[in-house]
């Protein structure tokens, strides 16, 4: 968490949060895949923990968990690639998954795992901030692992300040209400959404995901928010053109050039 916390220290705007699926295309590809995105100026990695039912994620993510898993990809595998990658790169990187996973390993040999291994955070969309509270916040937080809760244009302002509360790496603001892999551009529903976020003068940084894919989109979020999140677009791109693409796809969302 304290890569997390220095990252927002040092910088407040156009933070770029890129998510990969851990196994995808190939098993042993993770690795790569992280290093380049970190040596293309990406400023997180938010590291997908494939999964057979990710309620939160669209038919592209859902398609490279499946991938990634008919590949052999465990959280024991997952757990060891970010070993390896910590070793080689201090970029922050926070786990996306389900509750169910953390269950189904343990909970607390879960959190030591990630925390051993060099995770700063995880995002787990179907853990209720009131069980987090009651059962694992203590955990997380001797583990020194942030959390990032969601809050969506449905969600009320009661709980949207609970998630900021709570949250201890970033909130997640999820554009639209849908699930992952949108392609439209940002309508004017949602910049009120976003508005109204601001004006709620929020303790956390906030970034903004669903939907970014392009470098519009993701100019357009970086109005309003710290930065965004982008994973549909990134994994479409992957699964194109390769894994040697990956600074392609950054300097084309960063509206550059240069390639790696």
């Amino acid at each position: 968490m304290i890569r997390l916390n220095q990252l927002f220290e040092e910088k407040s705007a156009r933070v770029l949060n890129i998510y990969t699926t851990a196994g995808y295309p190939n098993l042993n590809d993770t690795e790569e895949i992280v290093l380049r995105l970190a040596g293309a100026g990406v400023d997180i990695v938010e590291l997908g923990m494939p999964y057979s039912d990710p309620l939160a994620d669209g038919e592209t993510i859902q398609k490279s968990s499946d991938v990634a898993l008919s590949n052999g990809m465990t959280l024991d595998i997952l757990f060891q690639q970010a070993k390896t990658i910590r070793e080689q790169s201090n970029i922050p990187i926070v786990l996306m998954g389900y509750l169910n996973q953390m269950l189904q390993f343990g909970v607390e040999k879960f959190l030591h795992s990630a925390a051993e291994s060099g995770i700063d955070g995880l995002i787990i969309p179907d853990l209720p901030m009131d069980i987090y509270r009651d059962q694992y916040q203590a955990a997380f937080e001797q583990d020194g692992l942030g959390i990032s809760f969601l809050v969506t244009p449905e969600t009320s302002e009661e709980r949207i300040r609970l998630a900021d509360e709570l949250s201890s790496g970033f909130l997640y603001v999820v554009s639209q209400s849908k699930i992952t892999g949108g392609s439209t551009d940002i309508n004017q529903s949602q910049t009120l959404y976003f508005e109204r976020l601001q004006r709620m003068q929020l303790r956390s940084p906030w970034l903004i995901g669903f939907g970014i894919h392009d470098a519009q989109t993701y100019n357009q979020a970086c109005q309003y928010g710290h930065g965004a999140i982008i994973g549909s677009a990134f994994i479409r791109h992957l699964g194109q053109y390769g894994v040697k693409s990956v600074g392609d796809f950054v300097h084309a969302i960063r509206g550059e050039d240069v390639r790696v």
